[in-house]
């Protein structure tokens, strides 16, 4: 494959051109499995090229982590070279958890592929749809209301700072707290409820017998672009340790 613009030889396709300064994909696919990676790249509606990643999980658990971050790197190194706008990944937790930290690109956690789905396709499907507004209000900022306690002290704290750093988010507004629940001797968890009709979510948090509903404005614009992000947050806090798996 050839620079769309100054017409030199990419070493891959997609790379991202450092003759002339182009990008000639606008984004990756990622499919994880525990050994390999998958990598799909995308330039409009176009598959322009494939390649995969692969390693040997480690038998020594000490070696474990290690193994996993060098993977992700090599996984996050073949991303980069690409400098897409968007990366898309779905499959295997860890090492999709330990790619997304080693990257600043747009990410997203997509559905998994099964025998009857395709995720590059999926991705496809959905990528004619309008992008969402990017907020750039700091966190801090996003959280208000007349309700300012938050249950569960700290990690209640966590909770809502985790949705808030979300880049759809625009404001996080605390709920009052109803102590009336049932107790739970799990420690505060936090859930991201189903999207309204206008797109906007609720941040459930439960600690102890304490409850409380907390609204998050988006800027999705209906239920279904709203349920994308809705995904996304709860992503964001299992990977917080905030949500059971």
């Amino acid at each position: 494959m050839n620079c769309r613009r100054c017409g030199i030889p990419l070493e891959k396709p997609g790379d991202y051109c450092l003759t002339c300064n182009t990008a000639n994909s606008d984004a990756v696919v990622v499919e994880f499995s525990e050994e390999r990676a998958e990598l799909t790249v995308l330039d409009e509606d176009d598959v322009v090229g494939e390649t995969a990643v692969t390693t040997r999980p480690e038998a020594d658990e000490e070696l474990t982590h290690v193994q996993l971050r060098n993977f992700a790197g090599r996984v996050a190194d073949e991303i980069r070279r690409k400098r897409p706008e968007t990366v898309y990944a779905a499959g295997a937790r860890e090492p999709l958890r330990e790619t997304r930290a080693q990257i600043h690109h747009e990410f997203y956690r997509v559905p998994d592929g099964d025998a009857d789905g395709d995720v590059v396709a999926w991705v496809l499907d959905r990528r004619g749809d309008r992008a969402l507004e990017v907020v750039e209000t700091p966190p801090r900022e996003k959280i208000g209301g007349s309700h300012s306690t938050l249950i569960g002290d700290r990690k209640g704290r966590r909770a809502v700072q985790t949705v808030a750093e979300h880049p759809h988010v625009k404001k996080v507004v605390p709920g009052p707290i109803d102590a009336g629940g049932t107790g739970s001797r799990t420690g505060l968890r936090a859930k991201a409820t189903r999207a309204g009709t206008n797109g906007n979510v609720r941040l459930l948090l439960r600690d102890g017998s304490s409850v409380q509903e907390n609204r998050i404005v988006t800027t999705a614009m209906d239920r279904e672009t709203g349920e994308r992000v809705r995904e996304d947050l709860n992503e964001a806090l299992r990977e917080a340790d905030l949500q059971d798996e």
